[in-house]
């Protein structure tokens, strides 16, 4: 039995990144980006209006005032996307809209909430400064910039950043396609007629869940009678997946036979059982050169053991580079008893209460007890050589919500 540091270190330097493909730029969201990005033009390409109003010369506003307003003499309307086709004189203006280029000869643009239009001239009634509301060429990305490196995850606003440089493909890192299996001549598919000495099975859909959560392709390849053939059979159907990923099968039991088959020539497992509680009999290896992952058959062990090992696998294969979870610290509600030995991972709901962040468990902690891992936002991670926590001392929690963080209102309000 290994550490669950030396089992995920032995994990992660079995994992690779997996090739690039190219994706239209809406496919790319939340992808990771397989290229750097250079622009091919300055972003904006000429010097343009920042304001609706009037392009003019500076000087020429010298001094003006609602009292003592100075009169221009308006020569073009310059709607976005028009050409300038006349240059700004002196005592002369060009009514402009936002985005539109400056006409040769203007070196300021005054806002229309400053003006009054009389017939074809315009009254000026503030002075401006020069280059006011004028929008530089190359004021967002000059030509030649990396502005987007490669490795980055691509969010919202890388998406509208490629769309301004004309990129409507972009490379990425490939998705891992994980086939998914669950073992036991006990289970039965979701929808199949369910006696009393059967359990629908349920890992199946929570580690799909998982997987698609964390950016990769579920693959169901359904449930392994407890027969050495036809769990070989559905492991040759789940061989054409970048990981395979099943459930049940890798403890002591006559029909646990994962293991033993990673052990079969051609195959190689690389560790059995891991220091930690839910999830101890965990067996990771390879089958045909394929990564496998065998979890335990209990609900709640799979998904901590995934949380754990499988889900930074596949973010490293997806390209990325922060692969862990976050973790706060907050005090404890009750006292936390635990064995000697191995780290403990505790449903735990996070909370906060009177400007701190609490935690409490979510009810029994026994691994098939589904409802606690319903109602947990965060796991409490107990080290291997602490055996009581009392109530009122801080604990590290990992939180496996992402919705933990948001809040009701803005918290600057």
């Amino acid at each position: 039995m290994i550490t669950v540091d030396e089992a995920l270190k032995r994990i992660l330097n079995a994992i690779s990144p997996l090739g690039l493909e190219r994706v239209g730029i809406l496919d790319a969201l939340g992808r990771v980006l397989g290229e750097d990005v250079a622009a091919p033009r300055n972003i904006p390409p000429k010097d343009n209006s920042a304001m609706d109003g009037y392009a003019l010369r500076w000087k020429d506003t010298f001094g003006a005032s609602p009292k003592h307003p100075a009169i221009l003499k308006v020569i073009e309307d310059l709607p976005a996307g028009a050409i300038p086709k006349k240059k700004v004189g002196p005592g002369q203006a060009t009514r402009i809209m936002t985005g539109a280029p400056l006409p040769a000869g203007a070196d300021a643009v005054l806002r229309v909430e400053d003006t009054e239009k009389d017939g074809n001239n315009v009254r000026i009634l503030v002075p401006v400064q020069e280059a006011q509301d004028i929008r530089r060429a190359g004021e967002d990305v000059r030509e030649g910039e990396t502005v987007i490196h490669r490795g980055e995850v691509i969010r919202p606003a890388e998406i509208g950043m490629l769309a301004s440089l004309g990129r409507s493909f972009v490379s990425v890192y490939q998705r891992p396609l994980v086939a998914i299996l669950a073992t036991g001549d006990e289970l039965a598919e979701i929808d199949e007629p369910v006696t009393p000495w059967k359990i629908i099975s349920s890992n199946s859909y929570s580690s799909a869940a998982q997987v698609s959560a964390c950016g990769a392709v579920p693959l169901m390849i359904g449930i392994a009678r407890d027969t050495r053939e036809d769990l070989m059979a559905k492991f040759r159907m789940a061989l054409r997946a970048d990981v395979i990923l099943s459930s049940g099968g890798v403890s002591m039991g006559d029909y646990d036979l994962v293991k033993d088959i990673l052990r079969n020539e051609g195959n190689r497992i690389e560790f059995w059982q891991v220091a930690m509680r839910p999830g101890k009999p965990l067996a990771f290896g390879e089958m045909g050169g394929v990564p496998l992952f065998g979890l335990p058959g209990n609900p709640v062990s799979s998904m901590v053991s995934f949380e754990q090992f499988v889900r930074p696998s596949l973010l490293k294969m997806a390209g990325h580079r922060r692969l862990f979870r976050k973790t706060v610290q907050a005090v404890t509600l009750e006292d936390i008893k635990k064995g000697k030995g191995v780290r403990t991972f505790l449903r735990s709901r996070l909370e906060r209460e009177d400007g701190r962040i609490v935690v409490r468990m979510t009810g029994e902690q026994g691994s098939g007890i589904l409802k606690s891992m319903v109602q947990a936002n965060g796991l409490v991670i107990i080290p291997e050589d602490i055996t009581l926590v009392k109530a009122g001392r801080e604990v590290t929690v990992q939180v496996i919500d992402d919705g933990w963080w948001a809040t009701e209102r803005p918290e600057y309000l």
